[in-house]
């Protein structure tokens, strides 16, 4: 009896991305036929592009019946959107994530893909060198440094959601609900057998990244806020030093007034100054603690994660049992 062909899904994340997207699908392409033995699914999720990307993701899939489209009803966010690909792609044997922007290059996901027959579960692309600008160099180092100091679990650094994911892998990832998410570390913490594979990430082929100042920020503080309650004992900590440094102060103004009461100045300057230092820490643990119950209270109330406008499958009409 012959063994059932194994089916692959990839998932596309797409956001403006007419200029590169017929490069892109040549490219994947060309990867994948070097596979003859497996069948391979393609998902695109249009995350409310404005520039033509669904007339064109439409177009590739008339020309490839492995096409799949999903086109979300507004921009709803790359971590979403590729949490509406893994919804769409659960039930294939394996799901890779990845970019359309060729900087992650399809070839190495045939090497995500033999990682896996090798016995992994999870097989993450892990960047050796990357072309970007200095700054979002130095931003990505920062980040991935404060990360590994603060989460609470083990996310590898220097790797993005270019990955590939067991069956078992995705159906436990698509359990976590949360909104404001970070795959990398909801893919950290489910577990299983996960290993790198290094890779050098090219430039972008064309337009310009998704990915802002404050989107990189916002997904910063997503990793943190979402991975580590160090924030909230940060508050704790500072509180306790700043009562020790107020008693210390308060010993040091009795014992100036006793033993030394010519080097008293009198004046509000420093009280000033003081209490503007304090209000200021206490805004900011204010805020910190804000940042917490903000996202319980989006939690709390449990609307859907995303709205679709339209889904377009290709031959794999039902999700595999």
């Amino acid at each position: 009896m012959t063994a059932a062909r194994r089916l692959l899904a990839y998932v596309l994340p797409v956001h403006d991305e007419a200029d590169g997207l017929h490069a892109f699908h040549d490219a994947l392409v060309t990867a994948t036929n070097k596979r003859p033995d497996l069948d391979f699914e393609f998902v695109y999720v249009d995350d409310g592009s404005r520039d033509g990307s669904l007339d064109l993701l439409l177009d590739l899939r008339a020309a490839d019946e492995r096409v799949t489209v999903i086109s979300l009803a507004r921009n709803f966010g790359h971590q979403i959107a590729v949490t509406a690909g893994l919804d769409a792609a659960a039930g294939r044997d394996a799901v890779i994530i990845m970019d359309t922007d060729l900087q992650d290059p399809p070839e190495v996901s045939l090497r995500l893909i033999e990682t896996w027959e090798s016995g992994a579960d999870v097989a993450y692309a892990q960047r050796r060198t990357r072309r970007d600008s200095p700054f979002k160099r130095g931003t990505a180092f920062g980040f991935y440094w404060l990360l590994t100091r603060l989460a609470s679990v083990d996310i590898p650094r220097n790797v993005g959601d270019f990955r590939l994911m067991d069956r078992s892998v995705v159906a436990e990832v698509i359990r976590y609900r949360e909104h404001d998410r970070f795959l990398r570390g909801i893919v950290a913490h489910v577990g299983f057998r996960q290993e790198a594979v290094p890779f050098d990430r090219d430039p972008r082929h064309a337009g310009s990244s998704s990915y802002p100042l404050r989107t990189m920020l916002k997904l910063a503080a997503d990793g943190i806020l979402g991975f580590s309650t160090f924030p909230l004992r940060l508050i704790s900590r500072m509180g306790l030093l700043i009562s020790l440094l107020s008693v210390i102060g308060a010993l040091w103004v009795v014992w100036v007034r006793i033993f030394m009461p010519e080097r008293t100045v009198p004046g509000w300057a420093f009280i000033t100054v003081g209490m503007f230092l304090l209000g200021g820490i206490q805004l900011l643990m204010m805020g910190v603690i804000g940042s917490y119950l903000g996202r319980v209270y989006v939690e709390t109330q449990d609307r859907p994660l995303y709205s679709l406008a339209m889904v377009a499958r290709g031959r794999n009409e039902e999700n595999p049992s």
